[in-house]
């Protein structure tokens, strides 16, 4: 087929884009601006345009496949409704790409990807040979978000975002946890906790789900879906090169699926001392000329942050911690403003840079960043800075860090680029 993806350099669509173009298909696509992963596709033959205007689509397109940040009006869309080329959402995709496989999905608020990617890692070194596609870039597959492999095993982070993971046909879900996200597409926790119970519901009765019984939330999804499940917080904690609780929960989530797959308990736990995390997990990026080592971030929910930051001042003792955050939706930011604002209270300096607004379209009010960082100054009661723009943020941290300071970025949007030791 002749496959156009727009916004392929989106986490999820560039690694359905790359199984395809591994496939066998002509793959092309589409995006806003240059990216890494973009480079990547570009490198593997698959043809990129960073024009969205339409005209990068050709009309003898057989399917267009497009991220959910690609809304039903974007001229892509548009010119492919007029020359009546079949559109289908990544998630459709990706449903029936791996419908009829044993497939794995990973879902939850948060730990997704650090748990797909890990469990992707004991897989391939016990010999499994999965797929995997994961929202992260892993170190073992040499910084790719995908593999391609010779079994009928399909390891998946599974997106709840506006529902996507229901298209997808799980023998297996690990649920890291269900805490209450993107209220810009669910209009409440109880909406949010809704579909998780419709995903177990994807599953057949024979099929096995994994997660933390101690965790309330997580259970009483299992419990509404009528569904049994094999409890992780049984599995011992396994010393990790990367450092916090929630990391090891992840990995008692690998350790209860891997017994369940029948891999020997040692061989699972040499995999996991081994795994080093992934791109944005906690990722050290080094050190700059006056000795402050930076770390980036993925997280962007208050429980992210907490946990996150915990992890850090555990491994880095007695070091002073500036914590760089850029909310990611107004909706988010507003829905859960009471928890934001109290969890920063394990950092030292705390700077809060604009909203990235991934979703100008749905979003619904707007953050006032003053009061923003007021209220997470008296309730986290630590210091805070206004950083505004992303220059305005690398001005003002130029000045704030001191040497042997920990520089902690944070946050799904563009802040990552704050993350380059040679900046400072």
């Amino acid at each position: 087929m002749k496959i156009f993806c727009s916004g392929i350099g989106g986490i999820g669509l560039s690694a359905y884009a790359s199984h395809m173009h591994a496939r066998g298909h002509d793959v092309s696509g589409s995006d806003r601006s240059e990216s890494e992963l973009t480079k990547k596709l570009s490198a593997a033959g698959i043809r990129v345009s960073y024009t969205q205007d339409g005209s990068a689509l050709s009309g003898d397109t057989d399917l267009l496949i497009y991220s959910e940040a690609i809304p039903t009006d974007a001229p892509e869309r548009s010119k492919a409704r007029k020359l009546n080329i079949l559109q289908k959402s990544y998630f459709e995709a990706l449903g029936e790409l791996t419908r009829g496989t044993k497939l794995i999905a990973v879902c939850g608020t948060h730990g997704k990807s650090s748990t797909t990617a890990m469990l992707a890692k004991v897989c391939i070194d016990n010999g499994f040979d999965p797929s995997v596609v994961v929202g992260t870039k892993m170190f073992e597959l040499d910084g790719a978000n995908w593999r391609k492999g010779e079994s009928n095993l399909w390891i998946v982070e599974a997106c709840e975002y506006r529902k996507s993971f229901l298209h997808l046909s799980p023998d297996t879900i690990l649920m890291t946890n269900v805490d209450g996200d993107h209220f810009d597409a669910f209009e409440s926790v109880d909406a949010y906790t809704d579909a998780f119970i419709e995903f177990l519901h994807r599953m057949p009765e024979a099929g096995t789900l994994i997660l933390h019984g101690k965790d309330g939330a997580s259970a009483a999804v299992a419990k509404s879906a009528g569904r049994a499940f094999l409890d992780a917080d049984e599995m011992p904690f396994v010393s990790l090169a990367t450092p916090g609780k929630h990391m090891q929960q992840n990995a008692q989530l690998v350790l209860a699926v891997a017994e369940r797959l029948g891999i020997d308990h040692k061989a699972v736990i040499e995999s996991i001392k081994t795994y080093r995390g992934s791109w944005r997990r906690m990722e050290e990026k080094g050190s700059t000329a006056k000795n402050v080592s930076i770390i980036d971030d993925y997280g962007h929910h208050p429980v992210e942050i907490r946990a996150t930051l915990q992890a850090i001042k555990e491994k880095y003792v007695g070091r002073r911690l500036v914590c760089v955050f850029q909310p990611h939706t107004h909706d988010r930011t507003l829905t859960l403003w009471d928890e934001f604002t109290s969890a920063f209270s394990d950092a030292s300096v705390v700077v809060i840079a604009d909203v990235y607004d991934a979703r100008p379209d749905t979003e619904r009010d707007s953050v006032d960043m003053q009061k923003f960082v007021k209220d997470i100054e008296t309730h986290s009661q630590t210091k805070v800075h206004a950083g505004h723009t992303l220059e305005e943020t690398l001005s003002l941290l130029k000045k704030l860090l001191q040497p042997n300071d920990l520089l902690l970025i944070m946050g799904a949007g563009n802040i990552g680029t704050l993350a380059d030791p040679k900046l400072y």
